[in-house]
C-alpha cells in the first residue's frame, strides 16, 4: 500500500468484512433463530422475528443461502413446504452469539445509563 493511499475497509477493521456478513440489518434474528430454535418453516421464522416483511425475509434467506451461513430444503408436497436449517458454518458463529448475549446482559443496562446521563447533561447546552 502505497504511504498515501487510503487503507481499505478490511485493512483499517480486519473484522469489518464479517460485520457486513453477520450483523447487517435482520441477519443477526434470522441466524439467531435458527441457531436457537433449529429448523424452520418461513411463517416459522417470520413470527419469530416479529416485524420482518415477507420480502426482506425472502432477500435475507436468499443471501444467506449464498452466503452458505443456511440450508434451503424443498419438499415437493402438496402443498409445497420449504424449510430453513443454520448451516454447520453458520453453526460456528454460535459461540460470537453467546458471547454477545452475555455481553448484552451485562452491559446493555450500563449503556442506557449512559445514554441517560448524557442526554441530562446536553439536554441544556444550546443548539447551534
Amino acid at each position: 500500500m502505497r504511504a498515501d493511499a487510503l487503507p481499505t475497509p478490511e485493512q483499517a477493521c480486519p473484522i469489518a468484512p464479517v460485520v457486513d456478513l453477520v450483523f447487517s440489518r435482520w441477519t443477526t434474528p434470522i441466524l439467531w433463530a435458527l441457531n436457537e430454535f433449529g429448523r424452520l418453516r418461513f411463517v416459522e421464522l417470520e413470527r419469530r422475528i416479529g416485524t420482518i416483511t415477507p420480502k426482506v425475509l425472502t432477500q435475507r434467506l436468499r443471501q444467506l443461502e449464498r452466503d452458505g451461513l443456511l440450508t434451503r430444503t424443498y419438499h415437493a408436497e402438496v402443498p409445497p413446504r420449504v424449510e430453513y436449517e443454520i448451516s454447520d458454518l453458520g453453526r460456528s458463529l454460535a459461540p460470537l452469539f453467546a458471547t454477545l448475549s452475555v455481553w448484552s446482559t451485562e452491559n446493555l443496562p450500563k449503556v442506557e445509563e449512559a445514554r441517560s446521563a448524557y442526554d441530562e447533561t446536553h439536554r441544556t447546552l444550546p443548539l447551534i
